[in-house]
């Protein structure tokens, strides 16, 4: 028998003090909820056990990313959305961008929350391999302060955590060390998005001349909560990279996971799955990231000026693409990444007004007359998804695009690359409200984004 909404009361405190506050008085009898995207399939199905919610959708408190020297810090009511659309986690944890990106559709984005996947604890979840990997640690606050754990440590079963019943998550804390590393991720799902996977990989590794430095590795879907691959990391940490090892790790991995029949999969095809997705980014060090590309190789043997000229599509800055053609010979795409963003963090500010000119104003299909041909195709691509909204929404681009510009003097710059338009607008939106020294560095940090798009696509054409 399905309940009735009157069944249900339902309270929505202004600030997380006023949340923490009431679990301390009934502990156990409110159950919090933030986008709802996992509770309200509960309460539409007649499932949902609690009768008393307290939503903390919105927070102040909880739903910003800080930027520290030495971490980042996500609060537990950040979406997928906020994850995706944010520079620093674009660049230094593309892990948790993909699984973002594969957490439901756009809705569920939009609505969902980091600190949601995390305590509704399913072993499914995309989001909790990588949180693994990159040694992630929670902070958790009750009106008895707070106290911060590992987050290796924090499921103890199957939708079981570490969280008191007057806790709850107020970041997610994500160490800033892995920039070197290689990341790789995968799902084994009916899709990509809005299924549920049969296995998925988070892995990170460093890899010098071909021998495993380190090496980080996780699943979902393979046991009762997500697990690290101890075993097996420990079994490559150190080692040359070769058929013998992969097929070592292969062995090691069927071993230490403990997967079970249900009725997405068996445990046998999960136990096969993950071994052959160990193997799949192992080999990709031989096959993948680090091959040689040859776009690349041409590229290093031009001259100087003709090797600056060639590259200058995917920024747009002048001494960009000299510094760039200096640090020749570049040997694969991720030291060729890592080279441009460092390139360009130390250009000067006119240097950064000279590729955002090179952009066509969002919604528009015309780019500069001095922009390079390949660079205005470009932004027709990034675009594409602008260009099918209607006229409504492309009107209101155009007016925010003219606000911007009156409050700034400059173009709107965005990586638009697989956004919508009313996403976009979305985004304009709330960055009218920066101060001129934010939003520069936010128009900074897109335009990076938008290189390393680019950078890609090049070099691999």
């Amino acid at each position: 028998m399905r309940s009735h909404p009157a069944d249900y009361e339902l309270l929505a405190p202004s600030n997380l003090p006023s949340v923490l506050s009431l679990l301390a008085q009934e502990p156990s009898t409110w159950q919090p909820i933030a986008g709802g995207t996992d509770l309200m399939v509960q309460y539409a199905a007649g499932h949902l056990a609690a009768r008393k919610l307290i939503s903390i959708w919105n927070l102040p408190e909880l739903r910003h990313i800080e930027i520290l020297p030495g971490e980042i810090r996500v609060g537990a009511g950040c979406t997928y959305t906020d994850l995706i659309q944010n520079a620093v986690v674009n660049r230094e944890f593309p892990l948790l961008t993909s699984a973002a990106r594969w957490t439901g559709g756009v809705a569920n984005q939009n609505r969902g929350t980091l600190g949601g996947n995390i305590v509704n604890a399913s072993p499914a979840a995309d989001s909790l391999p990588v949180l693994l990997v990159y040694g992630a640690e929670l902070i958790l606050v009750s009106v008895r302060g707070e106290r911060r754990v590992n987050y290796e440590n924090f499921h103890t079963g199957y939708r079981k955590t570490q969280c008191a019943a007057d806790e709850v998550i107020q970041f997610i804390c994500l160490p800033r060390r892995f920039s070197d590393y290689q990341a790789h991720t995968r799902k084994i799902g009916a899709r990509n998005a809005q299924a549920i996977s049969k296995v998925c990989l988070a892995a990170l590794a460093r890899v010098i001349g071909g021998v495993i430095e380190d090496i980080r590795m996780a699943v979902g879907s393979v046991a009762p909560i997500p697990v690290r691959l101890t075993e097996t990391e420990k079994v490559l940490r150190g080692k040359k990279i070769d058929p013998e090892q992969i097929l070592l790790a292969k062995k090691t991995v069927a071993r230490e996971i403990q997967p079970i029949d249900d009725i997405r999969s068996s445990a046998r095809y999960r136990r096969a799955v993950t071994a052959n997705l160990v193997a799949e980014f192992l080999n990709g060090f031989n096959e993948g990231g680090n091959k040689k590309s040859n776009v690349l190789a041409r590229w290093n043997s031009l001259p100087a000026e003709q090797a600056a000229h060639e590259i200058l599509p995917c920024c747009g800055s002048d001494s960009w693409a000299q510094q760039m053609a200096a640090l020749r010979p570049i040997e694969n795409e991720d030291t060729l990444l890592m080279a441009s963003d460092k390139v360009w963090r130390r250009l000067t500010e006119a240097d950064w007004m000279e590729a955002f000119a090179h952009h066509p104003r969002i919604g528009h299909s015309v780019a500069p007359s001095d922009a390079p041909a390949r660079s205005a195709q470009w932004s027709n691509e990034e675009q594409q998804k602008v260009g099918a909204a209607g006229d409504i929404v492309l009107a209101d681009l155009a007016k925010g695009n003219r606000a911007y510009e009156k409050r700034f003097n400059r173009i709107f710059i965005v990586c638009a690359a697989g956004k919508s338009a009313r996403m976009i607008l979305d985004i304009l939106r709330q960055r009218l409200h920066n101060d001129e020294q934010t939003e520069l560095q936010e128009s900074a940090d897109q335009q990076s984004q938008i290189t390393s798009l680019r950078l890609k696509k090049w070099i691999s054409e």
